[in-house]
């Protein structure tokens, strides 16, 4: 008789944790008040740099949102005495690494190569950070790529939804600002630029994070050399202020015709990356939605069938936070969407999660953090982290003590807490006329807004008369901006249009209007072919918005106004 293979229906139990070994950092604070942390680390011929200031996109002046992000990548661009080209090619020789960036906490300049090249890259770091030349030619490349970069990211419901919940969660926090305007952008001259560089980039308010095969004293001398005329400026003062208090839940739609699906943020208020109930929530996150095994990818993938994927987000900063769930879920389940989410946040406040859930979300973080710690670059950014964010020394040291420490009950007291549905922000970025009655059941306050951020009326009209041209911007899925031209005119009863571009011209015939919607079918010519088009969106005021069909083409959106 054949004995069952019982052990094939259960999950072998996990591993006892292994000791990881973190190699102890030095730490000195040079004469200007820069800041240098040296890991010692000879497994392998390699060296990473990290030079993180204390001031990002938060601190960027008034009116000049992006500048800090901006200004670091310029930083390599150019000094006053090598040019883009020339740093670029030596850093290439050397196989070493290069580059600059912020968030909106910080600002690093990082650089890696091998430990024989040690004294040229720190060389070439130290030229970056204190002379950058900030020529004409590379600012306004870099003005136009922003810009660019910007109407790409326009056409990305993503975004659109991340800038949704910024500017409600944060009010007038600086957090609530996640990318610059072409305006702004504009306006971010040389001058500020250099202004901005001498003012903020600073040593008292830097650190230098150095890890890999050097020796402490060695390297600290060549930076005490290196920035040796870098002088102090003024400390950073963080005077921001309190995000807004939510009491009610309130739905944010933003109107992006033809959109084939949802995408749903849900947000509450949450906390500081130091705050004391970081470990509690990032368990109760994990349970929820950190990953394809928590309660909300098994509900709205696995069961329903709503979504490739379902999560939450746990968005701890320096000065504020907000806790939020997510999908991108079919336009046709919205509402039943917001259904699951909802069930779910309420479940998580009102029952204590199980024994096996608490373990296994444990296990997955003690499981993946040595992972992070494996390589140079991994640990050094856990380093630049610790020291921006104002962790504990020992943070790397305990972290899996602290994950383990949480208990069950603490999980439902921060759920409670932090997850409040009757209170929540609920962003929805997809197609207005089709989600607006999934959501009306699911909050009483509806606020709608186009895609460029301006609030529309829920009970927005036809113009009294939409006859005339209208100059419009078609988007190309690149970023890339078309004009066309819709003229609409007016025979009896009917309204009759036509399309025109350098896509070519289409006789849109009859188009249905109804109320504030448009509509219409046709075929343009394109290098002697006839090409199926069909025009949808819709008409406020003297504003235009919608979407343009080739065959065989995803939908791409348009905006205009009448002439």
């Amino acid at each position: 008789m054949i004995q069952p293979e019982t052990f094939r229906s259960q999950a072998p139990p996990p591993l006892p944790p292994h000791p990881i070994t973190i190699p102890t950092p030095r730490e000195i604070v040079l004469p200007n008040g820069l800041t240098v942390v040296v890991v010692e680390d000879n497994r392998l011929p390699l060296v990473s740099y990290r030079l993180a200031f204390r001031m990002g996109g938060a601190f960027d002046p008034p009116g000049l949102p992006g500048l800090t992000d901006l200004l670091a990548g310029l930083l390599p661009e150019g000094t006053q005495s090598k040019t883009s080209r020339e740093i670029a090619e030596e850093v290439a020789r050397m196989g070493a690494s290069l580059s600059a960036g912020a968030n909106s906490d910080y600002t690093i300049v990082a650089a890696s190569a091998l430990s024989q090249f040690n004294e040229r890259i720190l060389d070439l770091m130290a030229d970056v950070v204190l002379n950058p030349s900030f020529p004409e030619n590379e600012v306004e490349l870099a003005k136009q790529n922003t810009k660019e970069s910007l109407r790409q990211q326009r056409a990305q419901p993503s975004f659109l939804a991340s800038e949704m919940v910024s500017r409600v969660m944060f009010g007038d926090h600086p957090y609530s600002v996640v990318a610059p305007t072409p305006e702004s952008i504009d306006r971010s001259s040389r001058d500020e630029f250099v202004r901005f560089h001498k003012s903020r980039f600073v040593p008292n308010n830097a650190v230098f994070i150095v890890v890999g095969d050097v020796r402490h004293d060695d390297v600290v001398r060549r930076l005490e050399s290196l920035f040796s005329t870098w002088e102090r400026g003024q400390d950073l003062v963080t005077d921001f202020p309190a995000p807004p208090v939510r009491t009610r839940r309130t739905a944010y739609l933003v109107d992006r015709h033809g959109s084939a699906q949802s995408n749903i943020i849900i947000a509450n208020s949450g906390i500081t990356r130091t705050d004391p109930d970081y470990f509690p929530l990032l368990l109760m996150h994990t349970v929820l939605g950190a990953n394809a095994s928590s309660r909300l990818f098994m509900n709205l993938r696995e069961e329903k069938g709503y979504t490739y994927g379902a999560y939450t987000n746990l968005d701890a900063r320096r000065s504020a936070g907000t806790f939020r769930a997510t999908a991108e879920v079919r336009t046709p389940v919205t509402g039943d969407s917001l259904k699951e989410f909802f069930y779910e946040l309420n479940r998580i406040r009102d029952e204590r999660v199980s024994q096996k859930e608490i373990t296994d979300a444990k296990s997955y973080l003690t499981g993946v953090f040595p992972i992070r710690l494996e390589t140079q670059e991994g640990l050094t950014d856990q380093l630049v982290q610790i020291k921006m964010l104002r962790l504990p020394d020992d943070y790397l040291q305990f972290y899996r003590d602290r994950v383990q420490a949480v208990t069950l009950d603490e999980i439902q007291r921060v759920a409670q807490k932090y997850v409040k549905p009757d209170e929540a922000a609920v962003i929805v970025v997809g197609d207005g006329a089709a989600v607006l009655d999934q959501i009306r059941p699911h909050c009483e306050d509806i606020e709608i807004y186009n895609t460029s951020g301006k609030r529309k009326p829920i009970d927005a009209s036809v113009p009294t008369d939409p006859v005339g041209s209208w100059a419009i911007q078609v988007e190309t899925p690149l970023g890339q901006n078309i004009p066309a031209t819709l003229t609409i005119s007016r025979e009896g009863e009917n309204f009759n249009g036509r399309f025109s571009s350098e896509l070519g011209e289409a006789d849109l015939g009859t188009i249905e209007i109804h109320e504030n919607s448009f509509r219409a079918s046709a075929s343009v010519e394109m290098d002697g072919h006839s090409v199926p088009v069909h025009i949808k969106g819709v008409f406020e005021g003297d504003h235009a918005e919608g979407s343009l069909t080739l065959q065989d083409s995803p939908a791409v959106p348009f905006t205009g106004s009448k002439e």
